[in-house]
């Protein structure tokens, strides 16, 4: 899982190209489906809150974590981190250990429009950035991802948005052209770059907006 900027609210992509008819939905995991805070698990470690903010921004920091997203070997980044920050090494263990705690619950509404795509058969599949290690310890403790049918996993695969690739993958792996599968996903960037190779977008800003989306493209039934 990665960090962007905030999206400003109902911002959305627009194509002037004429939709085509939705025949799956492809969500993103962090910030869509899952609510996702490294802070979390740094306030685990310290007390004091400036800490908190200082090791976020500078030590344990979604730019760093980016990287074992992308794939990089995570004892390797632990390591150098060390070496870097010793004074910080009780966070980065933390880091490595408790990734879990960093994710604190579903995000609100979003599991509902899952469960109600899914009784109305909707073929559901995920693209998201998200380390191979953490990803393994933390899809069985979740079952709304049973509802899918095939995930996408940036750190297994080592490509990650929003590069194109890994949406190249997902099109060959989910059985869809770009332009039949609707691509759902907090990240500005993200949804640009799959909207170039021709996918239908919606920039998620919650689950409110993303209902009447839904609902707008004949998905979520009567």
């Amino acid at each position: 899982m990665r960090s962007e900027a905030p999206a400003e609210a109902g911002a959305f992509v627009v194509s002037d190209r004429p939709a085509e008819l939705v025949r799956a939905v492809v969500f993103d995991v962090g910030r869509v489906l899952v609510e996702w805070d490294l802070r979390l698990l740094l306030r685990k470690v310290y007390d004091d809150e400036a800490c908190v903010q200082w090791a976020f921004a500078n030590v344990v920091s979604e730019a760093w974590h980016a990287q074992h997203d992308a794939g990089r070997d995570l004892d390797e980044m632990v390591a150098e981190r060390k070496r870097a920050f010793p004074d910080f090494a009780a966070a980065i263990d933390a880091y490595a250990v408790n990734f879990a705690d960093s994710i604190p619950g579903l995000v609100p509404g979003t599991s509902d429009l899952v469960a109600r795509l899914a009784a109305c058969g909707v073929p559901l599949f995920a693209i998201t950035n998200f380390a191979d290690k953490f990803w393994s310890e933390f899809r069985p403790t979740e079952p709304l991802f049973d509802h899918f049918r095939d995930i996408v996993v940036s750190g297994k695969e080592k490509l990650a948005k929003p590069g194109s690739a890994i949406y190249r993958l997902a099109e060959q792996r989910f059985g869809y052209r770009a332009c039949e599968m609707l691509f759902i996903d907090d990240s500005l960037p993200n949804i640009e770059a799959a909207q170039r190779l021709g996918w239908q977008v919606h920039h998620f800003t919650g689950a409110q907006a993303l209902e009447a989306d839904l609902a707008t493209r004949g998905l979520l039934g009567q």
